[in-house]
């Protein structure tokens, strides 16, 4: 820490309990009090530098003890009148980053003018404020801490705006070209010509280049009013965005101590924030929490989403202000995308406890994300082409396709909740367009989880849940388990069936046209270059492997269609119970229209299947036992 001394005279001053001595071989014809502690000076010393100590000694009466002032409001108190009155007398003391912003302070306030002596106190503190502490990051960072104390009178001099603009400044400059010596993180110390110094001599190793979190230990030492008030400078001198936002991470980690509970390993810095020895108090933590709000940039992707999610929870512990827990709300509405399922799986804070998840904020953040795609033009149905509709995946998935696969991740792992009640579960479940999902299996999973941990659903209740999931959406994996899901209404298994031997059939088409083309290039081929040996032998081996996968194809569709035709049989005859004659309104009744070419059995080519006729058995037994409690019904 840069220092001047200042005087030149040995120190004369010594303590005594509660009073200062000044031992110069004349008695004492003054008292000054200053709070608890009185200074036995003399006279002329003090009036010949100071306008105030003129009057104030003018004004005095005598006592037993010669002239009694008090000075109550010095700034600095009685420790920076020690230093004033060494002053006067000329005695030998250093001046640093440390005092002279109270020195500053009090010779204002005492009135240490030119007036009252050449080089008074006034013009020396304000030289080295300028020359000396105002040119280098710590002392400046220093001066500034020391503020706090005497903000007031530090205020009517302009030295916190002063320390701040130098700060920013420095900030805002590679610290490599300083032209001062550096000191950062504990590394070496730097000359100004930037080689490594060690024990003051240079050794002409250059240093490792700074990075742009140098300075986030340093301001993070400050008060929260002063480290605010830095931020607002830094900003308008154009620091980007990213090392504003980073800055607040840090200080909000190293005050907040919950969000150091859940740190991930996406913290955009390598520093660490400092650990306290005493957590501050909740009321000062909502206080941080609520001014962090405030600082953040609204911006979208300058702040890790993870980050966002401890600001949120610690927000709702804490019981913080509304709009601070609906402004982070909106930020990770802004950066959905970039959740994680952990991040969603926020627990219910609230008194009442009705949900073990808040499903409610995670509605809410959707909607925001929902809302802002809108407003910035994002994915419209129009804009998902046929291949993500069949379910290609890639590294290409965009923002909303992938918010769908989160969200129904998360509605999987909220389902088994007993307590979420079915309206909450459909409105964020169909709050996710329909675009947005090129497959539908994650929402069947997380709609059969949700009706097996709900068994007492009605029935009418289910059908209303599964009309949130397209049956053409689903993989030939996800059909196969629906077809033989027991929980699922009759009329839901019925169009997985169809709509699994509709994708059977376009796909024995896709094979044939695949056929033909294939057969065509090869003529192309020929016609132009000759067949060869192996040319031959490879369309031999290429023709046998379509083959068989046709052959296979055809198969299971006529598997299927054996199902079709066994069930709508048994369905006609259950009609004819209940007076229902024809198969068109069955066909009405669960919502798609099936040609008759499709669900025509083709017996003479296709062997009776065990697996096919257990699932018609099985359709059977469930729809007696739907029609039976119809019955009881009436």
């Amino acid at each position: 820490m840069a220092c001047v001394k200042l005087g030149s005279k040995t120190d004369a001053f010594h303590k005594q309990g509660q009073a200062w001595f000044c031992t110069t071989g004349l008695p004492s014809d003054i008292v000054v009090e200053v709070g608890e502690m009185s200074f036995h000076l003399h006279k002329f010393p003090l009036l010949s530098k100071s306008g105030v100590m003129e009057r104030l000694i003018s004004e005095a009466s005598e006592g037993e003890e010669g002239r009694v002032i008090t000075i109550p409001d010095i700034p600095g108190g009685a420790k920076t009148f020690e230093l004033v009155a060494k002053f006067c007398y000329g005695v030998k003391f250093e001046l640093t980053a440390s005092n002279v912003v109270y020195l500053r302070c009090a010779a204002e306030h005492l009135e240490m003018t030119e007036e009252y002596g050449e080089d008074n106190l006034i013009t020396q503190s304000e030289a080295f404020l300028n020359q000396v502490v105002l040119r280098n990051w710590k002392d400046s960072l220093k001066a500034l801490q020391t503020c706090d104390d005497i903000l007031p009178y530090a205020e009517e001099l302009n030295i916190p705006k002063r320390c701040m603009e130098s700060l920013a400044t420095k900030a805002s400059t590679d610290p490599n070209l300083f032209g001062w010596p550096v000191k950062e993180h504990g590394g070496p110390m730097q000359s100004p010509g930037g080689s490594v110094l060690w024990n003051g001599i240079s050794t002409g190793a250059r240093p490792k280049k700074s990075s742009s979190d140098w300075w986030y230990e340093d301001a993070s030492t400050l008060s929260l009013p002063l480290y605010q008030r830095l931020i607002s400078v830094m900003e308008s001198r154009g620091i980007k965005q990213e090392i504003i936002a980073a800055s607040i991470t840090f200080y909000a980690k190293k005050y907040l101590p919950g969000l150091n509970r859940r740190q991930g390993n996406d913290y955009s810095t390598n520093l660490k924030p400092v650990s306290l020895g005493s957590p501050p108090s909740e009321e000062d933590q909502k206080l941080l929490l609520e001014e962090v709000d405030r600082l953040l940039p609204f911006q979208k992707r300058v702040v890790p989403t993870k980050f966002l999610f401890g600001l949120l929870r610690t927000a709702m512990i804490l019981r913080a202000n509304p709009s601070c827990i609906s402004n982070f709300e909106k930020r990770i509405g802004m950066q959905l995308d970039q959740a994680t399922l952990e991040d969603l799986l926020m627990p219910n804070f609230s008194y009442s406890m009705e949900t073990l998840y808040n499903v409610d904020c995670v509605q809410r953040i959707l909607d925001h994300f929902l809302a802002m795609e809108q407003i910035t033009g994002g994915v419209s149905p129009c804009s998902v082409d046929d291949e993500q509709l069949i379910g290609s995946s890639g590294p290409s998935l965009t923002p909303i396709t992938m918010v769908a696969k989160l969200i129904d991740g998360y509605l999987a792992e909220v389902a088994p909740d007993v307590n979420l009640k079915l309206p909450k579960f459909q409105a964020l479940a169909a709050a996710v367009p329909e675009y947005a999902r090129p497959l539908d299996d994650g929402l069947y999973r997380a709609i059969d989880i949700f009706l097996k941990s709900h068994p007492w659903l009605a029935e009418s209740d289910r059908e209303q849940l599964c009309r949130l999931m397209d049956c053409q959406k689903l993989s030939l994996e996800a059909c196969t388990h629906a077809a033989q899901n027991e929980r699922l209404p009759l009329r839901i298994v019925v169009q997985v069936l169809f709509f699994e031997q509709l994708q059977l059939r376009t796909s024995i088409a896709d094979c044939f046209l695949v056929s033909e083309n294939l057969d065509g290039s090869r003529q192309l081929r020929s016609g132009f270059a000759g067949s060869t040996e192996g040319g031959w032998a490879t369309t031999v081996r290429e023709n046998q492997v379509l083959k068989v996968g046709m052959d296979n194809m055809r198969m299971r569709v006529s598997e299927l269609e054996k199902e079709c035709s066994n069930m709508r049989q048994e369905i006609e005859k259950l009609g004819r119970v209940k007076g229902s004659s024809t198969w068109g309104n069955v066909s009405k009744k669960f919502g798609f229209k099936i040609k008759s070419q499709m669900c025509s059995a083709q017996e003479g080519s296709v062997t009776s299947q065990h697996n096919a006729s257990e699932q018609v058995e099985k359709l059977k037994e469930r729809h007696g036992k739907q029609k039976k409690g119809s019955v009881k019904d009436e």
